[in-house]
């Protein structure tokens, strides 16, 4: 990111926040945490995501005067995050990302939280798009060349994503059962650990954020499509999905959350470290290392967007016979 975009989009956010902050008075703004702050992250250590958060924490901790301790719980697509939130106390010193699938497996599947009722947003951040990869030596050059082998070789072709019920996961269902092919599911905890899983030929192919951007540029893996709704600056000669024909554009924004019931004031405080923090060239820079932008929505906006999530995810779901009823 130039740091002429750098600085338009720092002020474009720094102007929402100030219409953010009319939601809450300034005068409430004075709880500050008494210990340290966890903030939990639902991938595997190492990954683009943990990467980035860490960094993040790190920068946002001065504002709070505490310590902010990054812990991880990987596993379930993402959604292990919010039987933490669902049990914490609303005082602040529990946090975790919020990331997309939240909002989809609760139509999936029976699960004793809800990411509306049990959570309180604070700020979304930012989003990431997601690709088809496969090793740089395999003969399995386009995405058509997946649907051919799949064709071919009935229950051979496997595919790596980061999760049941995750963006890729959801993607790729609706990519091959439109052409009435299978293919074997492998799901993994985190990116780096599926990335290594291609790279080594233990899977055939994966689907996963861009996280993957190191490996592409490094001569590793070949990106076969992106699924975002405009070809990526990154990589401008890889495709995207509607390129190719097909009418799906597949993103996951993700911000910071809460458990249900913060208070005012403790809202207040942790919006506004995580956005000073969010809007260092530090931060947006090792977002840039994954094809990733800052996105970024305040308090108010980013609840209301939080519900609309939910709702898309349960007419998706619906139309794919994903749900809960629908087996």
């Amino acid at each position: 990111m130039s740091r002429h975009a750098f600085n338009r989009r720092a002020c474009l956010a720094l102007g929402a926040s100030a219409l953010a902050a009319l939601a809450v008075p300034r005068t409430a703004r004075a709880w500050m945490p008494t210990r340290p702050v966890s903030l939990w992250v639902p991938w595997a250590a190492g990954g683009a995501t943990d990467i980035s958060l860490r960094i993040l924490a790190e920068l946002a901790a001065p504002h709070l005067g505490q310590p902010i301790v990054v812990e991880n719980r990987a596993g379930g697509g993402g959604t292990l995050v919010m039987p933490v939130l669902q049990n914490a106390e609303p005082d602040g010193h529990t946090i975790a990302q919020l990331p997309y699938p939240v909002f989809r497996i609760v139509h999936i599947q029976r699960v004793l939280w809800d990411p509306i009722r049990d959570t309180t947003p604070i700020l979304q951040v930012s989003g990431v798009t997601f690709g088809a990869l496969v090793p740089v030596a395999s003969p399995l050059r386009r995405l058509e060349d997946l649907f051919e082998y799949a064709r071919a070789n009935p229950g051979r072709l496997s595919i790596a994503t980061n999760g049941v019920g995750t963006t890729p996961h959801v993607v790729l269902e609706e990519l091959f059962t439109a052409r009435g092919l299978s293919y074997i599911h492998v799901p993994y905890k985190g990116t780096a650990e599926q990335i290594n899983a291609i790279i080594s030929g233990q899977v055939m192919a994966g689907v996963n954020s861009t996280g993957f951007g190191p490996a592409v540029d490094n001569g590793h893996l070949r990106l076969l499509a992106t699924f975002g709704a405009q070809r990526s600056k990154r990589w401008p000669q890889v495709p995207t999905l509607r390129d190719l024909g097909f009418d799906i554009s597949a993103q996951s924004p993700w911000g910071l959350a809460g458990p249900r019931g913060l208070p005012t004031p403790v809202l207040a405080t942790l919006h506004d470290a995580f956005h000073k923090a969010m809007f260092e060239p530090r931060f947006a820079a090792e977002l840039a290392k994954y094809d990733q932008d800052l996105d970024y929505l305040g308090t108010m906006e980013y609840t209301r967007v939080c519900r609309q999530f939910f709702e898309r995810e349960r007419k998706a779901v619906e139309k794919l016979g994903l749900t809960r009823s629908g087996g």
